[in-house]
This record gives structure tokens, sequence and C-alpha cells, in this order.
């Protein structure tokens, strides 16, 4: 192993080793605490805890300076193990490890970590000796509530989360994206700019604004280009479909829990969660020729999906939302170079917000429907496109859909943050269940393939993403008020209208701002308000037929012609200039 935390198995670790330095540090200064689970995370670690003392943050602090005089006594891990009656008696005092330990099966090895005065169940691996562990660049960043199990009829524990890194140096940056990736969180921004609302009337369904629907709107229109362009149909599907349907897609059976349903003239119903069968019965509603394939087939389907209230977070994790999906269907010789033209999409749209990718392929999950050998042939079609475009890819074993194997393209923001957004999904399960055909050159009839893909992932997601990585300040194509024009006195007013009505002859979002308020008050409010560019006129620029010009995070850029302005914009907008 390479032990540096750019090996994730050596991170996770570290950081598995540095949540067992928690829990020891919570029993010596709070001995009547039990102890439950504290797995190592994405960026760091949690711990589980039952305990009368509630862990406010200057109990956290004192946690803290625990945990680095366990790293400072370099203390020695060593992992044993038992026999079920041995385990259960050790850990008769800890009943949530009680109940993990009756909840293994009879053969399992039960094994536990020791370091000095604490020992805890746990599969391991671990460091050799706390003393491995940097003690000044651990921080215990949080402490929330967390039903034991993820059971809401259970009790509700302490979640203690942190973080730890091998450099101090390493924390103080990772702290410092932390600060920064509050600045930027798409809730605030989004209620601050008037874009969206998530309001208790609706948990989970989002409100957007008029200056949201801009925005919105603005990437649809987006979407509908680039797919034009790659050669897509767009197609529509009903929103609520019968039983029968989801039955005969095994949807009710593999996906029923996440399912909104409801009964018409006596018969089961279910809100659609996603568009696919409505694509089959599209599909299946005409004849096909081989000539026919591929045929691509966008929708932009609004789909509705249960999810508990606890998961539930802004545009990432909603009830309701827009999915930019598409269905492509085609014969099996076409299937490489489909997912190569998906991509070839997936990375025009990528680049033009500056958002890099990697991407992870979904093996056959236990819950699947068709053959071993569909799916490792499916699988390596995948991975040869994508080889053959140079492209890396990691393994995600068993989380491809119950259907077929997908690649997920996960996007950077630019804290350096990943958000699952694209996804590529290879099928042929459904096809067979909705008996698919199109004619073959040979005249006979066969079952095409398809691929289901998505590259926002969601319009409500995609806008939350784009809305933290540019901290609300939109490129001038998406902005929802592009320009500002600010007359500093009434006699200017006219030529201030004039030119607001030039900008919006020209397509352009302009606002006026004749309020009767000092310039400097509203130079700042439009600079708050993250409009791309601000145009001053007074007496001088009106006689003159020019423009005073500021731009948004940069500031004064001086007098220039009304026209070249005009122009300039004009090119950025259309560019699409990010």
């Amino acid at each position: 192993m390479e032990y540096t935390f750019e090996n994730k198995e050596y991170r996770d670790m570290y950081r598995h080793t540095t949540s067992h330095i928690l829990a020891q540090a919570v029993k010596r200064l709070y001995p009547e605490t039990k102890l439950a689970i504290g797995p190592a995370i994405a960026d760091g670690f949690y711990y589980d805890f039952d305990s009368e003392v509630t862990f406010t943050p200057e109990v956290l602090e004192k946690i803290e300076a625990e945990m680095r005089a366990i790293c400072k006594e370099k203390i020695k891990l060593e992992r044993f193990e038992l026999p079920r009656a041995e385990a259960l008696e050790l850990m008769k005092d800890e009943p949530y490890k009680v109940e993990l330990i009756n909840d293994l099966p009879e053969d399992a090895i039960i094994s536990f970590y020791k370091q000095g005065d604490f020992t805890d169940l746990c599969a391991g691996p671990h460091l050799d000796s706390t003393g491995r562990v940097k003690g000044n660049a651990i921080k215990l960043t949080s402490c929330t509530g967390a039903y034991w199990r993820g059971d809401s009829s259970r009790k509700m524990l302490q979640r203690v989360y942190g973080t730890c890194f091998p450099k101090k140096e390493e924390l103080d940056a990772y702290l410092t994206r932390i600060e920064e990736a509050k600045k930027r969180d798409h809730r605030k921004i989004g209620k601050d700019l008037g874009l969206f609302l998530l309001m208790d009337e609706g948990p989970g369904f989002p409100f957007f604004l008029p200056k949201g629907m801009v925005l919105r709107n603005a990437l649809i229109d987006y979407w509908r280009e680039v797919h034009k362009k790659y050669g897509y149909v767009e197609v529509s599907s009903p929103m609520i479909l019968n039983r029968q349907l989801w039955e005969r897609s095994g949807h009710w059976s593999h996906y029923k829990e996440n399912m909104y349903t409801t009964v018409i003239d006596d018969e089961d119903f279910a809100i659609k969660p996603m568009n696919c069968p409505g694509g089959m019965l599209v599909y299946a509603s005409e004849p096909h020729s081989y000539r026919d394939l591929p045929l691509r087939c966008g929708e932009l389907g609004l789909v509705h999906r249960h999810e508990l209230s606890g998961a539930l977070h802004g545009l990432f994790r909603v009830r309701c939302f827009t999915q930019d999906d598409a269905h492509i269907f085609m014969t099996r010789d076409q299937m490489k170079e489909e997912i190569t033209n998906t991509v070839k999409l997936f990375d025009e749209v990528y680049n033009l917000f500056g958002l890099k990718y990697e991407i992870e392929l979904s093996t056959m999950p236990e819950d699947h429907i068709g053959t071993i050998e569909e799916w490792e042939e499916n699988q390596n079609i995948l991975k040869d496109a994508i080889t053959a475009m140079g492209k890396s890819y990691i393994i995600n074993e068993g989380d491809g859909a119950f259907y077929g194997p997908k690649l997920d393209f996960h996007i950077e923001d630019c804290l350096g943050r990943t958000w699952q957004c694209g996804t590529i999904q290879l099928d042929s399960q459904l096809p067979e269940r909705f008996e698919l055909e199109y004619t073959g050159a040979d005249g006979e009839k066969h079952r095409p393939v398809m691929i289901h893909r998505v590259v926002f992932g969601s319009i409500e997601r995609f806008i939350g993403v784009i809305t933290e990585h540019f901290a609300g300040a939109f490129p001038l194509w998406l902005a929802p008020v592009q320009v500002k024009v600010i007359p500093i006195t009434d006699r200017t007013k006219d030529y201030a209208q004039d030119l607001a009505d030039k900008l919006n002859a020209e397509g352009f979002r302009v606002e006026t701002d004749f309020r009767n308020e000092k310039l400097g008050y509203k130079l700042r409010e439009a600079q708050t308000n993250k409009i791309p560019y601000m145009i001053v006129v007074g007496d001088k620029e009106a006689e003159d037929g020019t423009i005073s010009l500021r731009k948004r995070m940069v500031g004064d850029q001086g007098t220039m012609n009304f026209d070249e302005f005009m122009e300039m914009i004009r090119t950025e907008r259309d560019t699409r200039s990010c």
C-alpha cells in the first residue's frame, strides 16, 4: 500500500483510526457514554454516541484536546478475535455493540481493536499507533442528531463529525474551503438573489421565482440547442401511469418504496419517479427499421421520488425535479459509438461551465434483472468505449441500476468538491420487458438495446451546483439581470431609459434604477445582486452619447461608446462565455 493521503485506502485507514481516537477520548472524559459506530467518510469521520452529556462546541473543544493527548501517547493498536460468547461478555456494557454482534452471521469472525485502556468492536483496518495521527491536524467540525441505524423509531444519538490530515497546513486549507463553501451555499444565495424558495408547505418541492425561472429557462434553452446539434428529438410522457406499466418495467417491485401512488377509477397508478417506461411506450407506438436507429429521444420530464425528510438538502436532494433525460434506442453494433457520442456531448456541456469530472463505472447489484452474461458484456462495452477515448474510470462495485451497468460522471467545482450529475446507463432489460422491436436489414425482427442518460442530472440539482460554483455570479448568458442602467440625475432619466430600451430590443435582460438614492448605494446593491454590468449615465454621457461602465467584481471600466458596449456583450452572450 502507498502510505499517502492520495491513496484512498490509506486515507480511510487514517481517518478510521482517528474515529477510534475520538471514541477513546469521549470514554475517558465521559465514561458513562455508550458507543455506537464510527466510520471514515468522504471528508473525514464521525462517531455516534449515546450520552447524557450534550456535545456543545465547548465540549467538543475538550474532546479535541484529549484526542491530541492520545496521539502524543503513541498508543499501539492491537487487533484480536473472540468467539461470540466471549465477544458478548466483553461488550456487555455497550448495548449497541452487543446488538451489532448479535446481528453477525454465526460463522462471522468477531474482531476487536485495543488501544491502551480502550477496546472497540471493529473489522479494521487501522494504523499501528495513535502516534501516526497528527494531533494538531484534527478538527471536530459539528455534532448532529442521528437515529441509531438510520431508523426513526430508534433512539436519537449524537453524531460527532470531524476531519483530519497528515499536516496542519492541509487541515487549515480544508477549513478555509469549508468556510468558502458556506458563503456559496446555494440555499442562501438562492434566497438572497430571489431565485427559488424552499418552504415548509412543500418540503422537498422547490418554488422557482421569476429570476430563478430566467436562469432555469436559459439552461433549458442551451440543453435543447446542444441536443439538437447531437441529433436528438424531444418527447414528453405523462406524469401519472398505471400500475401495470410499472410492474412491467420492474419499478413496482424494485422501486415502489420511493414512488408516490394514487388510485384512479379503482385502479392503482403511480406518479413517475423516472421517465424510462414512458419512453418505452413512445418507441413502441410505431414500427421501426434498422434505418431509424439510433433513435435519440430527449425528455425534460418532471419526476417525483419519496425521499426521507432527513435526506432533503436544498436543490441537491428534493422530492420533485426535472430530469434532463434521454433514451437512445440502437442496434448492438451501434452501442460503442453511441456511448462515445454521449460522452462527447457531456464534454461539451461540462467544459462550457468550467467543470472537470471523473468517471465511475457501477457494476451489477445484488437486486438485478437479466443474466450475469448480459451484465458482463454490457460492462465490457462501457469500459471499452471509455478506454478508447483515452479516459480513465474507477469501479464502484455493485452500484449499478437494477436493469444495467452505468457510468456516473462526478463533476468538480471551483472548490474541488464533487457532485454526481451525468450518468450513462446501458440497458438490455427494459427493451426485452416491453418487447421492443425493429426490422433488421435481413427483414427479421430484432430487439434494440438502449441507453438511459442525463447530463445535468436534474435541472434543479444542476442549478444548485452552478450557483455554488459561480457563487451566484453567473456568466452573462445565465444571469437573470444582465445590465443595470443607473442615471445620476433626473435630467438623464430619458437617456437611461433609451439605453435600456435598446438593450431590451436586442434581447438583453435589463433593469433601470430611477430611485432617489445615492449612486454609491445603487452600485453596491447591484454588486450584491451579482449583476454583470452597470451602466452609469450623467449629463456628460447623455451629451456625448456614451456610457460610464462598471463591471461586476472588477469595478470602473471608464467611458465607452454605447454601440461598442452592445457589440461586446452581444459576443459575450452569444458565445456563452463563462
